[in-house]
């Protein structure tokens, strides 16, 4: 006679399979999550050294603007008038707005722009990252990163 116990044919997963597939996916995320976990910094650090580059290539546009146009106290940018100083480089003041503000056009929404620390100069700063532009000589200096990051 046949073997009267039926063929089982299990379908799926089982209990403890299903649990060693969380813990181990547990394990992965913890090691993972750290890496990409602190992507704002790095993104603030970009976005001030892309503010940095654009401050630096208007005042060398506005200067050659200058000096072409014969020493005038403005030039104009694609229709945009910037203030310009005795020595021919786009003026520091954040208050007036048309100077290397808006021949670079940085946004007092994205960036802090001050220049009450020093006169004749303009620092930018997002985060704990920050810049400075001299208008008496175009000068931009490199951005200060610090220990912690932006």
């Amino acid at each position: 006679m046949r073997n009267m116990i039926p063929n089982r044919k299990e379908k799926g997963f089982t209990l403890i399979e299903l649990v060693m597939v969380i813990v181990i996916l547990g394990i992965l995320a913890a090691f993972a999550l750290p890496r990409f976990a602190d992507l704002g910094g790095d993104a603030r650090e970009a976005s001030i050294k892309g503010a940095q580059g654009a401050v630096k290539s208007a005042s060398a546009i506005a200067h050659s603007a200058w000096l072409a146009g014969g020493n005038p106290a403005t030039v104009t940018l694609e229709g945009t008038v910037i203030d310009m100083t005795a020595a021919g480089y786009p003026e520091a003041d954040p208050s007036t707005n048309d100077g290397i503000i808006e021949a670079a056009q940085l946004d007092a929404n994205d960036y802090t722009l001050d220049n009450t620390t020093t006169a004749g100069t303009l620092t930018v700063t997002l985060g704990n990252c920050f810049f400075e532009y001299t208008e008496a000589d175009g000068a931009v200096s490199a951005v200060t990163v610090p220990a912690g990051g932006c």
